[in-house]
């Protein structure tokens, strides 16, 4: 075996894991490589890369699900589907413009880590859309869980166990997929001058109303405007978004001046939200991607105070996107300021040295730790794949 390996089948994938189980070898498992930067230091000595496994194991558009090798792009998967107008419900983000990397994101990539963008509050994250998974376990086994639709049940928890695990679990091989249909059209209101407390309010409201919100972002002041903006946005029929657009200004209009913006101009901006590209540059600051009840945002975002070189909010407030100096001291102050046991705090862009000596994920309890062990020593008993990638020694 080669100190990098590109397989081409599931079989070829079981015997190089068998083979570096004996040789007490451990295995760096990568898809496109547009994740260097996310996750601790890698520690594996050989690399699997796994982009030659990249082809549709099947489609079947009236039924809205597909079947795709791990190693496949997911921008040739939407470009497959797009022809039957049919999307990936969760829009995954492209982190190029964050790491700054060439490489294309895959789908097993992107269900190793649950990435998941703006319409995760109205649609849910990559693990709801998970309908079934094939993996290599570290003893060079496959296991398939889950089904090709919803009501097949069958190995559900281990499907989501492995969507985020970041490849600590087993080598992705396969991975089908729920789709929908592609909106007609969109549009998006923005609010405009309105600080945290004031947006995440509106953000509430607009989710909470029967007008069918799809996303709901706040940018700080400078991110591509002078003023702060919080962005709504309504997806459907071209009669359908014209009507809730014109109901649900109304009520934003409570909270600030409004405006629309519509098709062109709102999916580029849903893209720049998605890919965070407002917080890519400058590009020696560290990256951090808060998650916590909307409720709390506020008066996390106090607590950091000047910390905070920057920040949005996406998912209605719950999901923050933080810009901090990649210093200790301010690792710390993000960690103090997130409520205890309440939200997650995973540092996403920041140097190698720093990712080696700083927590990237939000710190486990005792008892989150010994269970996490308890799940990688079943799967994985060698510590074979992606070794110590979430947590050191495990």
């Amino acid at each position: 075996m080669s100190e990098s390996e590109r397989p081409v089948s599931g079989e070829q994938v079981e015997r190089i894991v068998r083979s570096a189980c004996a040789e007490g070898m451990r295995l760096d498992v990568v898809g496109g490589d547009a994740l260097e930067g996310y996750g601790r230091l890698r520690e594996g000595a050989r690399r699997i890369a796994m982009t030659e496994l990249s082809g549709v194991v099947f489609y079947a558009p009236a039924e809205m699900t597909i079947c795709a090798q791990a190693g496949a792009s997911i921008d040739s998967i939407e470009a497959v589907i797009a022809q039957r107008g049919q999307m990936l419900p969760f829009e995954p983000m492209r982190p190029h413009a964050l790491w700054g990397r060439d490489g294309e994101p895959t789908v097993g990539g992107m269900v190793a880590t649950n990435l998941s963008g703006p319409r995760r509050v109205s649609t849910g994250a990559v693990r709801d859309g998970i309908l079934g998974l094939k993996l290599v376990n570290g003893i060079g086994q496959t296991i398939r869980c889950g089904g090709r639709v919803m009501k097949n049940v069958t190995g559900l928890d281990l499907t989501k166990l492995n969507c985020g695990a970041n490849g600590t679990l087993g080598v992705l091989t396969e991975v089908t997929l729920k789709l929908q249909p592609k909106p007609e059209t969109e549009a998006t209101l923005v609010v405009s001058g309105l600080d945290n407390e004031q947006a995440v309010e509106a953000m509430t409201a607009a989710l909470g109303s029967p007008y069918g919100v799809s996303g709901a972002a706040w940018l700080g002041p400078g991110m591509g405007d002078p003023l702060s903006r919080t962005a709504l946005r309504l997806e459907g029929f071209s009669e359908s978004v014209a009507y809730r657009a014109g109901r649900l200004a109304p009520l934003m209009q409570a909270f600030g001046e409004t405006r629309a913006i519509e098709w062109h101009e709102s999916q580029a901006l849903w893209r720049s939200i998605r890919d965070v590209e407002h917080l890519a540059e400058p590009r020696d600051r560290a990256i951090w991607r808060v998650n916590l009840a909307p409720s709390e945002t506020p008066d996390f975002l106090v607590r950091l105070g000047a910390t905070a070189l920057a920040h949005s909010l996406d998912w209605g407030g719950g999901l923050i996107w933080l810009a901090t100096k990649e210093t200790e001291a301010a690792a710390a102050t993000v960690r103090a300021a997130v409520p205890s046991r309440k939200g997650h705090a995973t540092l996403m862009r920041a140097s190698g040295a720093f990712r080696q000596r700083t927590d990237v994920f939000q710190p486990p309890s005792d008892l989150e730790l010994k269970l996490a062990r308890g799940v990688k020593a079943s799967f994985d008993p060698g510590a074979v794949l992606n070794f110590g990638r979430i947590y050191p020694g495990v």
